[in-house]
């Protein structure tokens, strides 16, 4: 392939900016209790090999992202939720 001086297209490309998401907890004031044994909601955060989502694709804030881990694991413990799945 040869060089063209005058495309540049790809070089100045500009990463696309995604919208900010917004953390569902903090979203919905009524619930303010993260509990291990609401498992629909906290099988949304867990993926299909039994990995809990991180923050970056979750969109939750750090205290939330904290308070979901430990529900998460605290129903794995008690045998509510698979620790993978096979």
């Amino acid at each position: 392939m040869a060089y063209n001086k005058g495309d540049n297209s790809s070089s100045k490309r500009r990463p696309m900016r995604r919208r900010r998401k917004v953390c569902a907890f903090c979203a919905d004031k009524e619930s303010d209790y993260i509990d291990y044994k609401h498992v629909n909601k906290l099988k949304r955060y867990v993926s299909e090999r039994g990995k809990i989502f991180p923050r970056r694709i979750t969109g939750n804030c750090a205290k939330h992202q904290r308070a979901l881990t430990v529900a998460i694991k605290r129903a794995r413990h008690v045998a509510i939720m698979p620790y993978t799945t096979d």
